[in-house]
């Protein structure tokens, strides 16, 4: 098909049959940390990632050295994680949401790059590095004025020019023992990104947004998610159940290539943008 750029050719045959099945479909799409590589936030499970092991939620209320240790490598990969741009991936799936082809993003990503590429409904399963909240008052602080707190209160902080940035937006700290942990302005209690980490489950209504997202709309594509995460799992499943077109977009292997009703092996960029000049024009 003279649309597909930049891939070889079983995955031409591959995006072909995939625009076959979504072609006059409203659809949603569930993105993960695939959709992001292009902007230079790496995966957990992708080809050559490090082993990361993440701090669980349980850690970070308990120990306050987890906390301290957390909050280094949080503020400085942050800085270098807000530096990041949305890629061509980001800019095709907002292009398509425009033109009325996508119905929305659900993104297990907490980087905020769809928001920023133009993407207006999107439910961010996972939360979002932008806020901090506080665990005893509820305060919501924006995460640009607490940096301006955190290297006030910790002048001697500096981010590292080759930073080894992580998936959430943390690198690993090689010491934290004199940063001072930013506390609630209000009531001086403990902060904690608007994430969900590991050990968390996702709010109720946030996945219940999700669902009624894929139960609106008449197929779904997975892009970037290797699906380890069950979430992604269960969003598969109501797609299923449905008997909509499930088209998944992904480097390597995931859990439910098996389940799909076309697996594209490719990069998310190359076979986003492919998607966004073939779809509009097939409604």
């Amino acid at each position: 098909m003279s649309t597909v750029l930049e891939l070889d050719a079983q995955a031409t045959a591959a995006v072909g049959r995939a625009i076959d099945a979504l072609a006059g479909r409203r659809i949603a799409v569930l993105t993960g940390a695939g959709v992001s590589t292009d902007s230079g936030i790496p995966d957990y499970r992708g080809k050559g990632a490090p082993t990361r092991t993440p701090m669980t939620a349980q850690q970070f209320l308990a120990s306050e050295s987890a906390r301290r240790r957390y909050w280094v490598g949080s503020h400085l990969g942050w800085r270098a994680f807000a530096a990041s741009a949305p890629n061509g991936g980001h800019a095709a799936l907002a292009d398509l949401e425009h033109q009325g082809v996508v119905s929305g993003i659900i993104t297990q990503n907490v980087d905020g790059l769809h928001l920023r590429a133009g993407s207006r409904r999107v439910v961010e399963l996972h939360g979002t590095m932008r806020r901090v909240l506080c665990t005893h008052c509820g305060q919501v602080f924006d995460r640009r004025d607490l940096a301006v707190r955190v290297e006030a209160d910790n002048p001697w902080i500096t981010v590292p020019e080759n930073v080894e940035l992580g998936p959430d937006g943390d690198v690993l700290p090689s010491s934290s023992d004199a940063f001072r942990v930013p506390e609630c302005s209000v009531c001086n209690g403990m902060l904690k990104p608007d994430v969900v980490f590991f050990g968390e489950y996702i709010p109720i209504e946030k996945f219940q947004e999700a669902e009624q997202l894929v139960r609106t709309s008449d197929a779904l594509v997975i892009a970037g998610s290797s699906l380890v995460v069950n979430s992604g799992i269960r969003l598969l499943e109501r797609a299923r159940r449905r008997k909509l077109p499930v088209v998944i977009v992904n480097r390597g292997q995931t859990r439910a290539d098996t389940r799909a009703t076309v697996k594209v092996d490719a990069g998310t960029t190359e076979v986003l943008r492919t998607l966004a000049q073939a779809l509009p024009a097939l409604r």
